[in-house]
This record gives structure tokens, C-alpha cells and sequence, in this order.
């Protein structure tokens, strides 16, 4: 349980629709302890419920996105040895299935290193801006493990089996240049403008078809293991659905119109 009298690890601020949730450990690189595990579940569990949240952006508080665990806060058993798996079943595992799940374009603003399980974490959004200063780095080879946190299953779709290998063994730094081309972000934003550059893209998000981009991350995500035949009647079930949703006539009436939708998200 976290102790109240501890400082906030997380700060929530809503503007526009939009839901930012920003990892407030500064000191420590916005590396996980319980507390910012248990504040961060919280977090995302208020911004689903919400539905005047319509995007989500996850970002970091001072030079760093996240560098994933803070090595400080580690379980070990009776003979010394770290007890890692625990921890990584009771909170890294639901954090990233959680990310996955949640119906809303979910953004990580990327405003500096993300290192680890923070590259993971990043990695587990459904989209990724960085700031031109931001890098990325695996990481766990570098203290004698291995990746985890969904970085076994998101980097090697994101940038192909041969190159997910050498990041993950070299535990190389990666420049946000070289990640745009890797195709592990999105964007790139000059870092004087970078808040307010992820700030109006996550805008433009919050402003469409809420109910549609929340079938499309389903189906989007459920497609990676489904063959054609499976996809193509997904795909007409979750036309059907969108098809009786407020925002498709809108969508409609606007187009005949000649006029900008204004969609509500139902």
C-alpha cells in the first residue's frame, strides 16, 4: 500500500480530452518502486473510466521517460539472490496488459531516456512521440538479465527480429533519430516544443471517433495472431458496431454536409 505520507509519483493533469499522466520521480530517473506502481495502476484505471478522457499520454518529469526498476527496491531470498519473477507477474505484467486493454489511444511522450522496463513501457503504448533529445536503450544485458515487461513481444515487431537481437544483447543507445527510422517511434519533436507538440496530437486523438479507435487497437492487437479468415469477420463484427455508433452518422452527416465532424466519442 502506498504511504500516504509520501510524496505523489504521479502527476494527472486534464486539458481538451486529454488525460496526461506524468511519472514523478525525478531524482531517481522515474525509476519503478511499489509506491509508483500502485499510483501509476490508479492512474490508468481512473483514466478508463473516465469518459470525459479520450486519450491518454503517459510521459516522465524531468530528464527521463523511465529507466524501469529501481534496482534499490529489489526482493531477495534468504541466500541474497535477487527474486525478480514475483514482481514481475504481480505489477510489470498487469501494467502492460492493462496498456493494451484500455479502449483509448494510449501516447507515450517520450521526453528523454527510456531505459529498461521504461523502454518497455514505452514500448507498450499504443504510440510514441520523443523529444529530439529523448534515447532508448534496452538495458538489461547490461546488468546480466533479460528484457522483460513485453519487450520480448513489442520490439521485434516494431523493428524486426535481427535488429530486436542486437538491441537487446549490446544493450546499445539509440538516438531518437535513429529510433524514427527504426520505426520504434512515431515522431520526433524538437524538445522546446515538445509538450505542446504532444500535447496537440493527443488532442486531435481525443477529438475523433473514440469508440471506433478503440476497435481498432482491439483489432489492431488481435490481428497479430490471426489469419485472414479470422480478421476478415472481426472486421465485420466491429463494422456493425461502429456502424450503430453516434459518431459514424455524425461522420456522415458532416461529409454530405462538407463540414468537420464533431464526434462524441459514442
Amino acid at each position: 500500500m502506498t504511504d500516504s505520507a509520501a510524496s505523489p509519483t504521479v502527476e494527472v493533469g486534464h486539458q481538451a480530452g486529454v488525460r496526461t499522466i506524468r511519472l514523478s520521480r525525478p531524482e531517481s530517473l522515474n525509476a519503478f518502486n511499489r509506491q509508483l506502481h500502485d499510483e501509476l495502476a490508479e492512474a490508468l484505471r481512473a483514466a478508463e473510466r473516465d469518459p470525459n478522457t479520450r486519450a491518454i499520454v503517459l510521459t516522465g518529469a524531468g530528464r527521463a521517460f523511465c529507466v524501469g526498476q529501481d534496482l534499490k527496491e529489489v526482493n531477495r531470498g534468504s541466500d541474497g539472490t535477487a527474486r525478480l519473477s514475483g514482481m514481475l507477474r504481480s505489477h510489470y505484467n498487469v501494467l502492460i496488459k492493462r496498456l493494451r486493454t484500455i479502449e483509448k489511444p494510449i501516447i507515450a511522450g517520450v521526453n528523454g531516456v527510456a531505459a529498461g522496463a521504461g523502454l518497455s513501457l514505452a514500448l507498450a503504448c499504443d504510440m510514441r512521440l520523443a523529444s529530439d533529445g529523448a534515447t532508448f536503450v534496452t538495458a538489461f544485458s547490461a546488468i546480466g538479465l533479460v528484457p522483460d515487461s513485453g519487450a520480448f513481444y513489442f520490439l521485434p515487431r516494431l523493428v524486426g527480429w535481427p535488429k530486436a537481437m542486437e538491441l537487446m544483447l549490446t544493450s546499445e543507445r539509440v538516438s531518437a533519430d535513429e529510433a524514427l527510422k527504426l520505426g520504434l517511434v512515431n515522431k520526433v519533436l524538437a524538445a522546446d516544443e515538445f509538450e505542446a507538440g504532444v500535447q496537440r496530437f493527443a488532442a486531435q486523438l481525443a477529438s475523433g471517433p473514440s469508440l471506433a479507435y478503440g476497435l481498432i487497437k482491439r483489432g489492431l492487437y488481435r490481428s497479430t495472431f490471426s489469419d485472414l479468415d479470422t480478421m476478415l469477420e472481426v472486421e465485420a463484427q466491429y463494422q456493425e458496431i461502429a456502424g450503430r455508433s453516434e459518431d459514424f452518422h455524425e461522420g456522415v452527416k458532416a461529409f454530405l454536409e462538407k463540414r468537420k465532424p464533431e464526434f462524441k466519442g459514442r
